[in-house]
């Protein structure tokens, strides 16, 4: 990787530094975009450079509780806190010895040792040198809570999560489909190309794939989504920027074939930005009807806009309007994609795990009932109303239609299975996905019809 030399001549590796400073960044309170961008102003990274930066910072923030647990073992003192500084170079740099398999240990151990003395001084240089040193010659000395006695920061220690999202996992799932979860999270992102149909047909897209040889698999319910298994975009330039392709997880896609929109229908898409659920229904609708899609901010309309130039897509209105106060309808088919914990998605989140609390999502299902309620005035009668999260939490999505429900008879739950096999409907025609099921995102979806009573 790429040197400079400070002023005091002192060698050290800037993408390292840089993700020293993101990780101070973030712990201090910035999110997790705007301390990445901070961290890397001014530098000029080359793309490897940039992967190998994004690599250790995401991992590193995924396995914060897992490094903070094996470093104490290393400490002469284990319940004092570290400084800032110093605790990140640790985290960085226990990460690299144990978490990736092409950084020599001794270049983990000297590159660290070069960042604290270039942001702290030779004596905590000193010490990250014994610490990480004595991680090497002794690893046996790390251990973990009992599983059995003590399953919950057994698997938060271990895996890196929050006790109260594995105290979750485990009430609902069990032990063994927890530890599958929480491992399944930790694994590296991979990305999944929906093919635009304006533009392209799967075939194509996969024909593409297969000469340039990346590797690929078929969508398990959708045949128009290919899930990359290697790294990165591939053919950014030639499937994403020319429109033949758009990065959205199959799991998103569910809700949208929900929906089942067809052409000349009338759609609402009630919190539309960016745009995956938008230019889905819009191409599943052949550029024919109204799409109607509505965010509170001009900057995420403007970023749906230019994805649906790009996908040629001709048929989507933008409204910059607060979902409370729009003013039109009623429609055909309406979307209601609400803020959500986003717990179906944390494995491509690095720091959603640490963001996130158990009051938050209790705030976050009154906010969904809300604005459920408020999208069902928006419905016409016969028509239909899909409630969809990305995010595997009971409260957010079965609780909150089933209260949805008792308040709203007029509506009632069209099963799934008419759409969707067995092994992705419950028994109360709801969709839910789980990342170690299938290799989707976790997701939630329902279609909700308003009776006809005309």
């Amino acid at each position: 990787m790429s040197e400079k030399k400070t002023s005091n001549n002192q060698k050290h590796d800037k993408v390292r530094a840089a993700c020293v400073k993101a990780l101070i960044l973030l712990e201090q309170g910035e999110t997790l975009e705007k301390s990445i961008s901070l961290a890397v102003s001014g530098q000029e990274f080359r793309s490897i450079d940039r992967r190998f930066f994004l690599q250790l910072v995401n991992g590193t923030i995924k396995m914060r509780r897992r490094l903070d647990h094996e470093i104490k073992f290393y400490l002469a003192k284990p319940s004092t806190e570290l400084p800032l500084k110093l605790k990140n170079i640790l985290r960085l740099g226990f990460y690299q010895l144990h978490f990736t398999d092409r950084i020599p240990d001794a270049a983990a151990v000297s590159e660290s040792v070069n960042l604290a003395l270039l942001m702290i001084d030779r004596s905590k240089a000193n010490l990250v040198n014994a610490v990480m040193r004595s991680a090497i010659r002794e690893p046996n000395k790390i251990i973990f809570a009992p599983k059995e006695k003590e399953p919950v920061k057994y698997l938060g220690d271990f895996y890196s999560y929050p006790d109260h999202f594995v105290e979750y996992c485990l009430n609902e799932f069990g032990f063994l489909a927890t530890k599958n979860l929480l491992a399944y999270y930790n694994e590296a992102p991979h990305v999944t190309y929906r093919v635009n149909f304006l533009k392209a047909k799967p075939d194509e897209v996969a024909n593409i794939l297969t000469e340039n040889k990346i590797q690929f698999s078929n969508g398990k319910y959708l045949p128009e989504f290919l899930r990359i298994e290697s790294g990165g975009l591939p053919l950014e330039s030639e499937l994403i920027t020319s429109g033949k392709v758009y990065v959205q997880d199959e799991s998103s896609g569910l809700a949208v074939r929900l929906m089942n929109p067809r052409p000349g229908n009338s759609i609402l898409d009630m919190t539309a930005a960016p745009g995956g659920k938008t230019t889905y229904a819009a191409i599943r609708m052949r550029n024919k009807g109204r799409v109607t899609a509505i965010d509170k901010t001009e900057e995420r309309l403007e970023v749906l806009v230019g994805n649906c130039e790009r996908l040629g897509i001709k048929i989507v209105s933008p409204v910059i309007s607060d979902m409370y106060d729009f003013k039109g309808g009623p429609f055909d088919r309406v979307l209601l994609d609400p803020p959500c914990s986003g717990w179906g998605s944390a494995g491509k989140h690095s720091d959603l795990r640490w963001a996130k609390t158990s009051e938050d999502t209790t705030k976050l299902a009154s906010i969904q009932q809300s604005m459920i309620g408020r999208a069902s005035k928006l419905v016409k009668p016969g028509g239909v109303l899909i409630y969809s999260t990305c995010t595997i939490i009971k409260e957010e999505n079965d609780m909150v239609v089933e209260e949805f429900l008792a308040k709203h008879k007029e509506f009632e739950v069209e099963s799934a299975k008419e759409f969707y096999s067995d092994d992705l409907v419950n028994d109360k025609g709801y969709v839910k996905t789980y990342p170690s099921a299938g290799k989707l995102d976790g997701s939630f979806c329902v279609r909700l019809k308003r009776k006809d009573h005309a």
